[in-house]
């Protein structure tokens, strides 16, 4: 029996279990193991078997008494069934490594990107070098869908409505300063001791004005010193020694870390925002933006979980 369709017409085709059911027996020559192949009982091949047979309308097997043998219809038959189901795996194959691979489009703000992000691409690189990260900064509201964006990392409440929020990170206020201006400046013992030092700003909700009446220091200017748009200049004003800032735990963990900053003081204050991975639903399940979110949710965990010594 042969089945043929014309342009327009629709393909006459047997379920397609039956035929991977199929193409299993007739390869091994034998139900028992096709069932293991397709992790199924061997009765279930028998039943799938059974069900093709009657669609075509004619047998596919002889069953001798130690053996399994090909009719002549499916000696036609398996060819092009094999092939068929290979040229589907092959296809599916490459959009799973496409999916696994190719470019991925982040969204960001300039001053998570420039401290905190693009010093640790090099290991996810390191990881998953088929994935290439676009990164695009911008402190304005993106349209994702419309702008081409896979996800975004924004700072705020995480009142995104409409698409997939997942918080990434909460973080802490604190001052800190580079260490060769405790070595040659005033003494810095308490919170008074402020007023012998610049202070640096920034446009943050938790102000200095917030940190000196929280820490009861009297007699410092919390307005005094210069004031920056992005935290990321801030940290690099403190870095050069400019004066003391009150940064964010996250931007400041790797100078930290790696001694640039120090802290001069315990007090920290909650900030009002956090980080959160904003995307839109559809780009959940995709293999790349799974591969990036592990890697940026460990990331973040190490981060926060790296001991800094109060100087």
């Amino acid at each position: 029996m042969i089945f043929y369709y014309e342009k327009g017409m629709s393909r006459r085709l047997p379920p397609l279990n039956s035929l991977k059911t199929f193409e299993a027996a007739a390869r091994h020559l034998s139900f028992t193991k096709a069932a293991d192949e397709l992790s199924v009982t061997q009765a279930a091949v028998s039943h799938q078997i059974k069900t093709l047979e009657e669609r075509l309308g004619l047998p596919l097997f002889r069953r001798l008494n130690r053996a399994l043998l090909l009719t002549d219809e499916a000696q036609q038959l398996y060819p092009a069934v094999s092939q068929a189901l290979d040229i589907v795996s092959e296809a599916v194959d490459r959009l799973h490594r496409h999916e696994q691979a190719g470019v991925l489009s982040v969204t960001t703000m300039d001053s998570f990107a420039a401290t905190w992000l693009v010093p640790r691409l090099g290991r996810f690189r390191s990881d998953h070098p088929d994935i290439d990260v676009r990164i695009s900064t911008s402190d304005d509201p993106v349209d994702l869908v419309r702008e081409g964006f896979d996800l975004a990392i924004r700072y705020g409440y995480g009142n995104w409505p409409g698409l997939h929020v997942e918080r990434l990170s909460t973080e802490e206020v604190f001052p800190v300063c580079s260490p060769s201006l405790l070595e040659n400046g005033p003494p810095l013992e308490n919170p008074e001791d402020l007023k012998h030092y610049t202070l640096l700003h920034d446009d943050m909700r938790v102000d200095w004005r917030k940190w000196l009446l929280a820490a009861g220091a009297e007699g410092v200017d919390p307005d005094r010193g210069p004031t920056f748009q992005h935290s990321n200049l801030v940290i690099q004003a403190a870095i050069q020694g400019d004066g003391i800032a009150l940064a964010r735990s996250v931007l400041a963990a790797s100078a930290l870390s790696d001694g640039r900053l120090v802290r001069p003081f315990e007090l920290a204050l909650p900030a009002n925002f956090a980080y959160f991975l904003v995307c839109p639903h559809g780009q959940v399940k995709r293999p790349k933006f799974k591969v990036f979110r592990e890697w940026l949710i460990s990331e973040m965990q190490a981060s926060a979980d790296d001991p800094v010594d109060q100087v």
